[in-house]
């Protein structure tokens, strides 16, 4: 109770001393005038406190665009606890497409906000960024239905939540972000509310959690909701809240709903929510949110009803098809107690689907290679269009109250897509590619929206096809030879061809077709069969062994002048072994283009009587023998085991690919050594040491390869070759520079380098040095001024200078060899210290490179003119 009196103290201070403050949270937002263009409507909302004689009727906006108004106050609203609404609203046409800041500035915030120094001289801010674009079209801001007002506890969790509704459907997003001042800047000091586990806001459902408040007092925050449309942000809203924190004993009561309900337009939706108090107080309900601000139908809740310690009332909504969207509705539900000390609120979000009924009524009416699907329109007459799913054989897939679409979990791939309401028939044959004979094929359709919102999917419906034509069977490899090889080819009679549209009758011929690949690409007419009972042919002369063949079977009504194709089966080609040597294994791989499912596969390996045996079986369509040995050839053959999903056709259906060998071959070549490089500047030599990569992830390295490039960029050369692999070093004496790039690679014994060497490169040493002192006496001793010694200078530029700064001597030579004589006197130069300066250009890892010299010269023992 003595924190709770010190609270009143403080605020009576803020009550007597702030004479001129009042702001205390607010946020602008906007609708577009429908026929109106770029013309917005802005309503800018702000809670100031009561008993300040601060007030304003009227405040200035900045528009974003150089300009600004005056908007007027249309409403005053006193609240509770000294708190005053006003709403402002005001109209403004924009030049154009563009990105703009509405921004809304009054003095000053309320006093005390203990995480905003000094509050009461700090300028209240507000704004929001708004995006106007063809591609974004007509738009409103999010409407905040809870105030940006609220009270918390110290020790106890706090919720809130904007309860942000967005009337055209978007996606909403939500951040933390700082309190602003003057000029729209963040506020100088300004800190998060301190929590004795943490502060933050739930980004997806926009609940701002404090966990837990730590001292008494007045917070403020802020938060962004951001505005998303086809996955961009399109404009967000900077709401400026503030907290009271009171130091109390009391409890908060505890509401019972569940946080997500679906319901299917035009039904009713209709729960109970039920709250309950720990002090046994009176508790009062209360909801917001989108629901409640529909046009049509808005959701009922009996608000402000009250009890004692317990307390229940039905939610209610009759939606109907204009409330369904792919966002789900927020409704926001709040229980408060009416303690003596502090009001305690719990709040419950609760997210609510309302999503389109299915379609209804859907036929399939098959041919012999399609099949027509139809559905009744959607009861939802703002539907944008339809989607059909299909997959081979039933799922038992029902959807759960809150599963839209089909799930890809199901199986079912989406085929197609219809816009309009009215178009309600899809033919599906395969892309004009025609179904395949064999398989019961199953359909769902689901309409969706605008804005992406699917409905629930119809009830699943399957078919056969009709058995009107020829289905292909057997593509097997009898024998295997570049030019004698040969292909047995089988099929299943049509049984239904009376039940055709057509209703074709005989006389019937089948017309077979083979190409020498896989798809396809290249039928060529080989034969023809009359009637309907022969139904195998073998294709004979064949190169079996380079290549796979497909084939297909026509039937045609072959009646005298009146020939016309019935249908054909799909493609079906021949198992095709592709080999990939690798050291000591095989990699086999089947490829294959049939119309049936095979389920298995049986490898058979050539023995060394040339017999084959059975090596092992896979459902992979693909095998790796193992445990080879490197250069030996092992010759393969493959059985694939399969059959069509529907009865009436053989099964198994057994076919066999072609006869293929190859042999293993080490390819995979060694790491790269890992190796290191030591510059000896004096011996004018490399030192390269590296590790033998037999020792960590090979086993047969036998050499090395030594590269080298003198700058950094250069092309790498090889320079050595190092063996065997137990030697790991190696010295270079470079000619050009000891500066350069090194690269160490390891070669097996197939020959295979490894790969992606590391490079390491050095330039460490620095030869180029200038003595200090020489005797130009002629007793031939040091007689000379010249380098302590010159490796890898391509050229020098040195200039000697007397005391005065005159020039004595200059040379380009890098052996110098100065006597001590003047450049143009041609007489030794007094004894005495002169100055240098000489740029020495080198051969570096960047190339060749200018390092520059500056130091003293002391010439000893001359006297001017003694010596010529």
């Amino acid at each position: 109770m003595k924190k709770f009196l010190l609270v009143l103290i403080n605020l009576a201070v803020f009550f007597f001393s702030a004479l001129a403050t009042h702001n205390r949270a607010g946020e602008i937002t906007y609708r577009q005038i429908p026929g109106l263009g770029l013309t917005y409507e802005f309503t800018v909302i702000t809670y100031t406190f009561t008993l300040s004689p601060a007030d304003r009727p009227e405040l200035e906006i900045q528009w974003g665009d150089n300009t600004q108004s005056i908007i007027h106050r249309t409403e005053m609203v006193f609240l509770p606890n000294n708190y005053k609404r006003n709403t402002y609203v005001g109209r403004h046409t924009f030049p154009g497409a563009g990105t703009y800041v509405i921004e809304v500035e009054d003095p000053n915030r309320n006093y005390g906000v203990q995480n905003i120094p000094n509050s009461v001289n700090v300028v209240f801010a507000i704004k929001t960024i708004m995006c106007i674009s063809p591609d974004i079209g007509f738009n409103n801001t999010p409407i905040l239905t809870t105030p940006p007002i609220d009270k918390a506890a110290v020790g106890r969790l706090f919720i809130h939540n904007p309860g942000a509704y967005d009337p055209d459907g978007d996606s909403l997003s939500y951040k933390l972000t700082s309190c602003l001042g003057e000029n729209g800047e963040v506020i100088s000091g300004y800190t998060i509310p301190e929590a004795s586990n943490a502060f933050y806001i739930n980004e997806v459902t926009g609940d701002l959690i404090w966990d837990t408040p730590v001292k008494y007092g007045i917070y403020n925050v802020a938060i962004f909701i951001e505005e998303w449309r086809k996955g961009s942000r399109i404009g967000k809203i900077e709401r400026d809240m503030q907290i009271e924190v009171y130091d109390v004993n009391n409890h908060p009561p505890v509401i019972n709903v569940n946080d997500k309900y679906c319901v299917e337009a035009d039904s009713v939706l209709r729960f109970d929510v039920t709250a309950t108090d720990p002090e046994n107080e009176v508790i009062t309900l209360s909801a917001m949110g989108g629901p409640f601000l529909v046009p049509d139908n808005p959701a009922i809740f009996h608000q402000g009803i009250s009890d004692t310690g317990f307390v229940s009332t039905p939610f209610i909504w009759a939606t109907n098809c204009g409330n369904v969207r792919k966002q789900p509705y927020q409704v926001i539900f709040k229980a408060q107690d009416n303690n003596p000390i502090l009001d305690l609120v719990d709040q419950k979000n609760v997210n609510i689907y309302v999503i389109c009924p299915s379609p209804k009524n859907v036929v399939l009416t098959p041919t012999n290679n399609s099949i027509t699907v139809h559905w009744e329109p959607s009861v939802c007459n703002n539907v944008k269009g339809y989607r059909i799913f299909r997959r081979e054989g039933p799922s038992g897939f029902i959807p759960d109250r809150c599963e839209t679409g089909v799930p890809e979990s199901t199986g079912y791939v989406k085929i197609g897509e219809i816009i309009g309401l009215y178009y309600t028939t899809y033919l599906d044959n395969n892309n004009g590619l025609g179904l395949a004979q064999g398989y019961e094929y199953c359909y769902m359709i689901a309409a969706f929206f605008a804005d992406e919102a699917e409905g629930y999917a119809s009830t699943e419906v399957c078919t056969d096809l009709v058995r009107g034509i020829p289905v292909i069977t057997n593509v097997s490899v009898n024998y295997t030879d570049s030019i004698n090889g040969s292909v047995y080819v089988a099929w299943a009679k049509p049984t239904e061809l009376d039940t055709l549209p057509s209703h074709p009758h005989g006389p019937y011929k089948y017309f077979v077709y083979h190409s020498n690949d896989l798809w396809g690409e290249k039928f060529v007419l080989i034969d023809s069969l009359t009637g309907l009972d022969d139904t195998t042919f073998v294709d004979t002369l064949l190169n079996t062994r380079y290549y796979p063949w497909s084939y297909k079977i026509e039937l045609y009504n072959d009646s005298t002048g009146k020939r016309f194709l019935i249908g054909s089966p799909s493609i079906a080609s021949s198992v095709f072994l592709k080999i990939t040597p690798a050291d000591n294994k095989l990699t086999i791989d089947f490829e294959k283009n049939v119309p049936w499912h095979n389920n298995q596969y049986v490898i058979y390996r050539q023995n060394d009587s040339l017999a084959f045996d059975s090596l092992n079986s896979t459902t992979s369509e693909g095998y790796i023998d193992s445990m080879l040995t490197n250069g030996k050839n092992y010759c393969y053959l493959i059985k694939s085991i399969g059959g069509y999903s529907l009865p009436g056709f053989v099964y198994p259906i057994i076919n066999y690919s072609e006869i293929q060998c190859a042999a293993p071959l080490d390819t995979v070549p060694s790491c790269s050594p890992q190796f290191t490089v030591l510059s000896n500047c004096d011996s004018l030599r490399n030192q390269l040491s590296w590790t033998n990569p037999n020792l960590s992830c090979s086993n047969d390295v036998v050499k090395y390869n030594i590269y080298y490039s003198p700058t950094i960029d250069g092309a790498r050369q090889l320079i050595a070759t190092v063996m065997p692999a137990e030697i790991t070093a190696y010295y270079h004496y470079p000619s050009v520079s000891m500066a350069g790039c090194y690269y160490v690679t390891a070669v097996d014994s197939f020959n295979n380098e490894s790969r992606n060497p590391v490079k390491v490169c050095i330039d460490s040493c620095i030869y180029y040095k200038l003595p200090n002192i020489f005797t130009p006496d002629g007793d031939g001793t040091n007689d000379l001024f010249k380098p302590i010694n010159k490796h890898f200078v391509d050229k020098i530029d040195l200039k000697i200078y007397d005391r005065w700064g005159m020039l004595v001597y200059k040379t380009d030579n890098p052996d110098i060899n100065w006597d001590g004589k003047h450049i143009e006197k041609h007489k030794l130069v007094p004894s005495g210290v002169y100055y240098y300066v000489c740029d020495v250009y080198e051969y570096r890892l960047t190339g060749l490179e200018p390092r520059t010299l500056l130091g003293f010269i002391h010439v000893i023992g001359t006297e001017t003119g003694t010596k010529k």
